[in-house]
């Protein structure tokens, strides 16, 4: 989806998926060492991000969406920490490799055929030893219409999932339904995909 669609997303006063973290992203944060350095991918208007800088951790949030980035850095503030905002095609332009102790993506939906080169440069970002945690909406997300996107280029089939992360050590690995109520955009039961690996 292009820039102008996320811009457009992220243009309303409210935040669109609501200032709180995502369940699955506060379940599973203890995992991510103390003071660490993380990529937040394709982070939108900053809800996880600013969570994991309140816990202490030097961020950086990627994002095409320039409202969604000033949003980022409007929520950081009223929590009173910092986040670097980087404005980047995710789909075109790779991340810096192995520099960050662990990165994370939450409902980070492009083409599919942007998805091995989205997540190759996530996965690349992060240095050896690091973590790749992410959320995202599975195919079978058209029959809930709870939230996500209405096409299924735009979702994540499971097996390509395992085969871009076969290399690495699967820490965490789900598919099926969970409950996600996070602004006006994601409300209800959805079905959903989530890993945990080490690089």
């Amino acid at each position: 989806m292009s820039k102008e669609h996320w811009d457009n997303r992220f243009s309303d006063k409210d935040f669109v998926y609501g200032e709180s973290e995502n369940v699955f992203i506060n379940n599973i944060s203890n995992i991510i060492p103390e003071h660490s350095k993380v990529g937040c991918f394709a982070e939108g208007e900053g809800r996880n991000a600013v969570y994991l800088a309140k816990l202490g951790h030097d961020i950086t949030s990627y994002d095409q969406s320039m409202i969604g980035l000033e949003k980022t850095k409007t929520l950081a503030s009223q929590n009173n920490v910092d986040v670097e905002t980087v404005a980047i095609d995710l789909t075109k332009e790779k991340v810096k490799p192995n520099q960050y102790d662990a990165a994370i993506m939450v409902f980070g939906h492009v083409p599919k055929k942007d998805q091995p080169f989205f997540l190759e440069s996530m996965i690349s970002s992060v240095k050896p030893g690091g973590y790749i945690i992410f959320e995202i909406y599975s195919e079978a997300q058209l029959e809930y219409q709870t939230g996500g996107p209405k096409s299924v280029d735009l979702l994540y089939d499971p097996v390509d999932i395992l085969n871009w992360i076969k290399n690495y050590k699967c820490i965490h690995f789900y598919y099926g339904e969970v409950e996600r109520n996070e602004g006006k955009r994601h409300v209800g039961l959805g079905h959903v995909i989530q890993a945990v690996i080490m690089k």
